[in-house]
């Protein structure tokens, strides 16, 4: 299916293509660009340590304040204004006519469904199970060599305190990583990069390399298993143009590794545990 369809002589179709990279330079800068000079910076910082690489540790999600009520409220404020870049995309793609978010992959397909029985939610989201498991299997397996073989930090998905608002803290922070990475870098970059004449080859390699810098914060490993990861979900949004099996297989990615670590560490402390 198109990943981009305009009236003629609406705004959006009247933007030049300087203004188009103006544009995405901007959306980036809110956003994943700048994790990823931020990663860039970091990682070259771990080089410089005496530690080895491998005995350094990289938390995802931290304490934001030693008390516990305003703990929860910093977390919330930061799930909630880290949609705004999500939100920004959103209006600068919203069409006029349903499906209103259509040139980001999401809606109701607008033709090619007629025959298929079900809601085209569920087709979708099942197809975001399957990826998952896809692509979450092999990623786990993946990172436990690059952590021996001394190419990656240990992970720590989850530093917070055991009380009760953690899990679901847990699941809106996957859903927020979730929403940003495949409605920006994804939906948003390849209907951008489309409209400027960029190939799909280049528009699928340049997501992944991306996807990749704004996790080297946690290594090279973290640098080359996200780089596969957005080959993988690159290639399924240019076949199929849909963004929800990639929102959902991220989600159901990261729920399981946030919420899933205090478990891993206590079958499995040699190989999820943070080095002492």
């Amino acid at each position: 299916m198109e990943l981009s369809e305009r009236a003629p002589g609406s705004l959006d179709s009247q933007r030049s293509p300087a203004r188009l990279r103006w544009e995405i330079a901007i959306v980036l800068a809110l956003s994943l660009g700048a994790s990823a000079v931020y990663a860039i910076v970091a990682i070259v910082e771990r080089l410089s340590r005496e530690t080895a690489l491998s005995s350094q540790t990289a938390t995802i999600n931290s304490p934001l304040d030693e008390r516990p009520l305003f703990d929860l409220i910093y977390q919330l404020l930061s799930f909630g204004f880290g949609l705004a870049p999500v939100a920004l995309v959103a209006f600068l793609l919203w069409r006029e006519r349903a499906p209103h978010l259509g040139a980001l992959g999401l809606g109701a397909p607008v033709r090619g469904s007629s025959s298929l029985r079900g809601p085209w939610w569920g087709r979708e989201a099942g197809g975001g199970v399957l990826l998952a498991a896809a692509i979450g299997i092999p990623g786990l397996a993946f990172y436990v060599v690059a952590k021996a073989i001394g190419i990656n930090a240990t992970v720590i998905p989850t530093a917070l305190d055991a009380v009760w608002w953690a899990v679901p803290v847990l699941v809106l922070q996957a859903l927020k990583a979730a929403l940003t990475e495949e409605l920006i870098v994804v939906a948003y970059l390849f209907e951008r990069l489309k409209r400027l004449g960029v190939g799909p080859v280049a528009t699928v390699v340049s997501s992944a390399l991306l996807r990749g810098t704004y996790h080297l914060y946690q290594g090279f490993g973290g640098f080359i298993g996200n780089v596969v990861m957005g080959l993988v979900f690159g290639w399924c949004y240019q076949r199929w143009g849909r963004a929800l099996p990639l929102v959902v297989a991220h989600w159901i990615l990261d729920i399981v590794s946030f919420v899933g670590y205090p478990l891993a560490v206590a079958l499995w402390p040699a190989l999820f545990a943070a080095t002492k």
